[in-house]
């Protein structure tokens, strides 16, 4: 999305308080309903003993503490910087854009639930969707942002569901 993209969106939304309204609901929802239900997850593999709850904080704890560490030594800016325009959700930070680490999280979390619950892995593909339209159209990050931050989520996911001996 370039500048005069951007601010035509971004006036989109600001024309109808709703309408703003409706997209950080969406970003909070979309997050918020992904960690929780990564957490109800674990409790439920930790109270039945199944061992899938090793492999499934590993891919993704680690891959998250690898992605982090690479977003913070490649600091790309965000589309709210580059341009000059506010942001539509709540975001303070400066940097450390590349790739979305939400869209990352929700996607390997999502990979990782369908080989354990499949119906919820699915769900939380589409909610990726919709959470990486949001960051776009909220001016947070660029679109090739939140399709990078997708396809690591996913590769992270399929490795570490993949690999042997885990």
């Amino acid at each position: 999305m370039n500048r005069e993209h951007l601010i035509r969106t971004v006036s989109w939304f600001q024309a109808k308080p709703r309408r703003l309204s409706m997209l950080k609901i969406l970003n909070i929802c979309c997050t918020g309903f992904t960690y929780a239900a990564f957490a109800a997850v674990l409790v439920w593999l930790a109270i039945t003993g199944n061992p899938m709850i090793i492999r499934l904080i590993l891919t993704c704890g680690v891959s998250f503490v690898v992605l982090s560490v690479f977003r913070h030594f490649f600091n790309w800016p965000r589309p709210y910087e580059v341009y000059g325009i506010p942001p539509l959700v709540e975001k303070k930070t400066h940097g450390h854009s590349f790739p979305s680490r939400h869209v990352f999280s929700i996607c390997v979390i999502g990979t990782s639930l369908l080989f354990i619950l499949p119906a919820l892995g699915i769900l939380l593909f589409a909610l990726g969707i919709l959470l990486a339209a949001v960051r776009v159209l909220s001016g947070v990050h660029f679109l090739r942002y939140v399709l990078i931050g997708a396809v690591i989520g996913i590769f992270s996911g399929l490795i570490g569901f993949w690999m042997p001996g885990i």
